[in-house]
């Protein structure tokens, strides 16, 4: 059976593993590490949280694990529940269950995130980026402003982004946008900091892009480890930050077959947005 893993934030229960009965003796740090450590030979991992145990229970940690696939996911829980793993005493491990009345929208991957999940599936040099235009908009405003004679005390910086990213394996072309405005003051300032907030906000732009674009394909994962990618719009998935959105790119289709690829090591931070709600299950 096919699972499709989406450039999507994951926070399905059947992608989140409870992990509970840790020692307290090492630091949370260096359990974070132990258990990425342990539980990434299964899968790309989202994230590792690791918390300490409420005050009414004995002391040691807890920890909420992340994957972008379920089927990565139930391997671990089956693999790593009742086991020792890195410490003298076994740890274990639930899949996550949400209570019903929480409901979350999924949230678009960061560009690096995005860039991290491709490296896993398709390898480094499986896919690639090509800018088709990158335009500084705020100029556009400034001479508008100026042929009105209104004078401006403070302008915004604002950049556009198109771009396409390219899976040459599958044939495949995914457009994306990206939009960005920052206030800047170039007299409180000054020119140094105005040429740092431009070029920042530039990186913004085609960040943003990149990320549009791979909002619109999911990989397809077959149980033999075989993928192929699929074409989505992104309508169901939104973005931490404004939308915009450029109308009348291409569209592409994708029915190329490939074995999996190497994976790549670029773990990157990120922040999401929804606080998860775990009940422990009950044990046999």
């Amino acid at each position: 059976m096919a699972e499709l893993v989406p450039f999507a934030v994951p926070i399905e229960s059947d992608k989140t593993l409870l992990v509970w009965e840790l020692s307290s003796g090492p630091t949370a740090e260096a359990l974070h590490h132990s258990l990425f450590t342990a539980f990434s030979q299964f899968g790309l991992l989202y994230s590792v949280r690791v918390f300490p145990n409420a005050a009414v229970a004995h002391p040691g940690f807890y920890a909420v694990i992340k994957f972008y696939s379920a089927r990565a996911a139930r391997r671990a829980q089956k693999a790593c529940d009742r086991k020792r793993l890195f410490q003298k005493s076994p740890v274990k491990v639930r899949l996550g269950t949400r209570h019903k009345a929480v409901q979350h929208q999924a949230l678009a991957l960061n560009s690096s995130r995005c860039q991290e999940l491709a490296n896993y599936y398709f390898g480094f040099n499986g896919w690639s980026k090509r800018i088709i235009k990158l335009q500084e908009l705020s100029d556009l405003e400034e001479r508008e402003n100026e042929d009105s004679m209104v004078p401006l005390p403070k302008q915004s910086l604002k950049f556009f982004c198109a771009l396409e990213v390219m899976l040459p394996s599958y044939d495949c072309r995914s457009p994306g946008v990206g939009l960005v405005e920052e206030p800047v003051d170039k007299v409180e300032e000054g020119p140094l900091s105005f040429l740092m907030k431009r070029k920042t906000a530039q990186k913004l732009a085609i960040q943003k892009a990149l990320s549009d674009a791979f909002q619109k394909l999911s990989i397809v994962v077959l149980e033999s480890g075989k993928i192929a990618v699929e074409y989505r719009p992104s309508e169901d998935i939104i973005d931490v930050r404004c939308e915009e959105e450029l109308h009348g790119l291409i569209q592409v289709h994708c029915s190329p077959w490939k074995q999996c690829g190497q994976e790549e090591e670029e773990y990157l931070s990120d922040f999401s947005l929804e606080e998860e709600q775990f009940r422990l299950p009950e044990l046999d």
